[in-house]
């Protein structure tokens, strides 16, 4: 017998010469996974002593170092409160994207029932976010990829929010919305294509559509949705798109040069990174 206090320290060990950054955090949780208790309660467990390590867990733990997303193996990822089912075929949520919801809020604040349209919406993390913080939006998720697009109906469906989720190119989405929408957020691929990720995790595991911009400054599919989000958007409405941090001042930039959008202002993480840009379409009399 194993106990689960020494089989997690040992994962800890192995995670991290493996290159995992986070081992302590991901050995618990597949301990946890396994376990079916929340984290705090298998801490306490640990604590306590004379449990047993949880069958399978060598074999997860052998997975997770070998660069295999900690969200794949247990099936969940955690975004503004929520628990949102992932796995192949869709792109990880990561806590980052977190102040783009911020940001959309933020847009919102003031209008009674606004109108919210999550373009290239995924595992539909944002759409869902939006709509759980501010329930009286009316709130739209469009997804081209057949994956990616069922992981984001079956979210919708067992959090039991109401979201209006569409499989659909973001390119021509809603055209019966035109001119109507509130906000349109957006979080496209913008790696730069000549740009290979260095975890593994994200390049061996996230769908390419996902990733890549499509040009070899990342930024031709954030513009092709941006072009999009302005035949959306209200005169006055707004686009809130998360970016690459080298793309801090390029993406402003091309988004201003387009005579789309009045305001454009750039936001930065947590981190003091570069990672958002809020811009707004131009009002009806000219530009601001």
């Amino acid at each position: 017998m194993t106990e689960l206090r020494d089989a997690v320290r040992r994962a800890t060990r192995t995670l991290a010469e493996a290159g995992v950054e986070s081992a302590p955090v991901d050995a618990l949780h597949l301990a946890a996974h396994l376990l079916g208790r929340d984290v705090s309660e298998t801490r306490r467990l640990m604590v306590l002593g004379g449990v047993e390590a949880p069958e399978g867990y060598t074999d997860l733990v052998t997975e997770r170092a070998n660069r295999v997303p900690l969200q794949h193996l247990t099936g969940r990822a955690y975004f503004r409160g929520l628990e949102l089912e992932v796995g192949p075929g869709v792109f990880v949520p990561r806590p980052e994207t977190e102040l783009l919801v911020d940001l959309a809020l933020r847009a919102v604040a003031g209008i009674q029932r606004p109108v919210v349209v999550d373009l290239a919406t995924g595992s539909g993390a944002i759409a869902l976010a939006v709509k759980q913080e501010w329930p009286q939006a009316t709130v739209y998720g469009i997804e081209l990829a057949d994956l990616a697009n069922a992981w984001a109906v079956r979210n919708r469906d067992r959090l039991g929010l109401d979201v209006t989720v569409d499989r659909g190119d973001a390119r021509d989405a809603y055209p019966e919305l035109a001119g109507t929408v509130d906000v349109v957020t957006c979080n496209p691929p913008y790696i730069p294509d000549d740009q290979m990720p260095v975890d593994p995790e994200v390049r061996d595991h996230d769908p390419a559509e996902a990733l890549y911009g499509g040009s070899a400054d990342g930024l031709a599919r954030p513009l092709e949705m941006a072009g999009r989000a302005a035949v959306l958007l209200r005169d006055g409405g707004s686009l809130v798109m998360e970016h690459a941090e080298t793309q801090g001042a390029s993406l402003p930039r091309a988004l201003a040069a387009t005579g789309d959008w009045g305001r454009v202002v750039d936001h930065v993480d947590l981190l003091g990174r570069p990672r958002c840009v809020v811009a707004e379409r131009h009002r009806v009399g000219g530009r601001e």
